[in-house]
C-alpha cells in the first residue's frame, strides 16, 4: 500500500515565503523551480490563479518583462502600484 504525503503549506504561504527568501524578488521560472524543491509542483493554471489572488491582495506585483518571462515582487508596506490609466 502506498501512502502519500500532503502538503500542509498553501500556495499562497509557499511563494510569499519564497520571496521572502529572495529579498522579495523572483522571475516566474525560478519560482517554479523553488516549488518543485519543496515538492510542490503546480500548473499555469494555479500558478496564474494564485499570483492573481496575491496582486488583487495587495501583496505582490506581477510585471512582464518579455512576452514568456515575468518579474514577480513582493510589495512592502507603504508602496503602491498603479493600474495602467491611474496616474
Amino acid at each position: 500500500m502506498r501512502t502519500s504525503l500532503w502538503n500542509i503549506t498553501p500556495l499562497k504561504n509557499m511563494i510569499i515565503n519564497i520571496l521572502m527568501k529572495r529579498q522579495g524578488i523572483i522571475l516566474e521560472d525560478e519560482l517554479r523551480r523553488n516549488l518543485e524543491n519543496e515538492n510542490m509542483p503546480v500548473s499555469d493554471r494555479e500558478l496564474n490563479e494564485v499570483l492573481m489572488a496575491l496582486e488583487i491582495e495587495g501583496i505582490v506585483h506581477v510585471s512582464r518583462i518579455t512576452k514568456t518571462k515575468r518579474r514577480i515582487e513582493l510589495i512592502k508596506p507603504g508602496q503602491e502600484f498603479l493600474a495602467i490609466g491611474e496616474d
